[in-house]
């Protein structure tokens, strides 16, 4: 089984970005923890990040052509904003699992709406890397699916 782990804008700065709000582990630590939470369930993770809008759909489009069984998504501060991810999420057989570091439900008031949530299987927030875990452990156990 393949799951992809996608990651928007800002991701890369993780670690050194607002440490309080995001945790203290890179995306590197986070894109290996991810790897290793799949290989225990015998899942291949493949891991990506952009801050390019465009990229990330581009991303969601291949996944569905290389055969890949769902998409864990955290589209960082496009999940507020972009109709063109919502869209790409839609128009794909992947599922798509929204997780978000922080909870975003209790932050600024334009951080708790998600554009993406109404057409993703589920949305994991405020739980830090263990929601990737848990989104991972979903599409390994075909919860997600």
């Amino acid at each position: 089984m393949k799951i992809l782990v996608l990651n928007g804008p800002n991701l890369a700065a993780l670690g050194r970005r607002e440490p309080d709000v995001y945790g203290t582990a890179s995306l590197a630590e986070l894109d290996a923890a991810c790897v290793a939470w799949g290989a225990e369930h015998g899942a291949e993770v493949t891991c990506a990040q952009s801050n390019d809008e465009g990229a990330l759909i581009d991303r969601l489009y291949a996944a569905e052509d290389d055969g890949v069984a769902g998409v864990v998504f955290n589209a960082g501060g496009y999940t507020h904003t972009s109709v063109a991810l919502r869209d790409a999420i839609a128009a794909i057989d992947v599922p798509v699992l929204e997780v978000h570091l922080s909870n975003v439900h209790a932050r600024e008031a334009f951080r708790r709406e998600s554009l993406i949530a109404p057409v993703c299987r589920g949305s994991i927030a405020g739980l830090g890397p263990a929601g990737y875990r848990a989104a991972i452990e979903a599409f390994a156990r075909g919860v997600g699916a």
